[in-house]
């Protein structure tokens, strides 16, 4: 099988995904999560013509000079409204955010004046709606201020408290069953044998997956033996997983099963091996309505194709336009031609203070190495063929 262009392996998984399917969670549950439709406001705000700050309602034709005195004929604090009428050479006592009275225009704050009893004097001049909200200040009844699609985060979920909403229609989040395999591997924590190491790559997935909307279900690890890993992709497929990701055995080599494995439990495969660095393994296909993720076993290789095709993949299921969030920046070291391979380079990415980015490739990018990986800012994208690139030069990098 011929090494698959990234660009077309990850149109080729995201071909017909849709979001999942909508339900109504409460406000307090919402955050983080993606609106299935938009919001409009069911109420006006502020819904009456309001006090931005402490101080005295009046007449601003009563207060146009320093130095005239009003009768204070009542009290307005924030939930309560003057009943009466605000006339000629009167003023109420008014707290922020209560309702301006009937007859009043104006908001002579606190420090602008000095009372007596129930005497006011003023001391700055005030000029019309002086220190009031107006009603509809913010937003009217209907005005649609949330569109479907967007993520809620706390500024959207005050305003959509705001609009009186108490529950909001969201997307389902996607159930990721995550396999890793490897008789060379055990838990953090554990002390391993003599020929083994940490498994890492299913805490860095499970993360991503959180970070993206998801639900991680971390099935274990799963040793180099067909009938474990089987039992490994059932029980992620008896859990109802939206997405099905192993990580590692996807290569070529002897003991390189998931495929084989996957095969036999009726995977259909889209694609394997890519042409990209590091990454090449991976395998991408669905078993039944479950989406198939076969990542690259060496830690960097699985995390780069898991923001390449992972993330882009669980924006696409919580009804979000997939994006990979690259941007452009000035190389200050010289990069060398590229081969057939497309190239994600880790990198210390810079913002000067123009703003400006300037991006400096590590020397060595072994995709073993996760400790340069944790250090990246950015992986430079160098493209199949693409010719040598000197110091100065301006690269297209993916923010990490």
């Amino acid at each position: 099988m011929s090494l698959m262009p990234v660009e077309d392996a990850r149109a080729k998984l995201l071909a017909g995904v849709e979001p999942l399917g909508r339900e109504q969670v409460p406000l307090k549950a919402a955050n983080g999560r993606v609106l299935a439709e938009s919001l409009a406001a069911r109420r006006t705000q502020p819904p009456f013509p309001a006090s931005a700050m402490d101080g005295y309602a009046l007449r601003a034709a009563d207060a146009a000079s320093a130095g005239v005195a009003l009768a204070i004929i009542g009290e307005a604090p924030a939930g309560h409204h003057f009943a009466g009428n605000v006339g000629y050479g009167e003023a109420v006592r008014i707290f922020t955010g209560a309702p301006v009275p009937a007859g009043a225009d104006a908001i002579l704050i606190q420090e602008n004046a000095v009372r007596t009893g129930d005497r006011l004097t003023v001391q700055e001049p005030v000029q019309p709606g002086q220190f009031v909200r107006p009603a509809g200040l913010d937003f009217r009844e209907g005005e649609v201020l949330l569109r479907a699609g967007e993520s809620l985060d706390y500024k959207a979920l005050a305003l959509a408290a705001a609009m009186n909403h108490a529950d909001l229609p969201v997307w389902r989040k996607p159930l990721v069953a995550i396999i890793a395999t490897g008789d060379e591997l055990v838990p953090p924590g554990c002390t391993p044998g003599p020929d083994q190491i940490i498994a890492s790559n299913h805490c860095g997935v499970a993360a991503l997956v959180e970070d993206c909307g998801g639900v991680p279900l971390d099935l274990g690890i799963a040793a180099d033996d067909p009938a474990a890993i089987a039992l490994k992709v059932r029980e992620g497929l008896a859990a109802q997983a939206d997405v099905l990701v192993t990580l590692g055995g996807a290569s070529v080599g002897d003991h390189d099963l998931v495929q084989s494995v996957l095969g036999g439990e009726g995977m259909d495969l889209a694609f394997w091996k890519i042409a990209m660095r590091p990454g090449k393994p991976l395998m991408a296909g669905h078993l039944g309505r479950t989406k198939v993720l076969g990542l690259p076993g060496n830690p960097v290789s699985s995390l780069v194709c898991a923001l390449l095709f992972l993330r882009p993949l669980l924006m696409a299921l919580t009804g979000r336009t997939p994006a990979l969030g690259t941007t452009t920046a000035t190389l200050t070291a010289p990069l060398p031609a590229n081969d057939r391979r497309q190239d994600y380079l880790r990198a210390r990415l810079m913002t000067l203070p123009d703003g400006t980015r300037q991006v400096t490739p590590f020397d060595r990018q072994d995709s073993s190495m996760l400790g340069l990986l944790a250090a990246s800012g950015a992986l430079i994208i160098r493209p199949p063929h693409a010719p040598a690139c000197a110091a100065g030069g301006t690269v297209d990098v993916l923010v990490v």
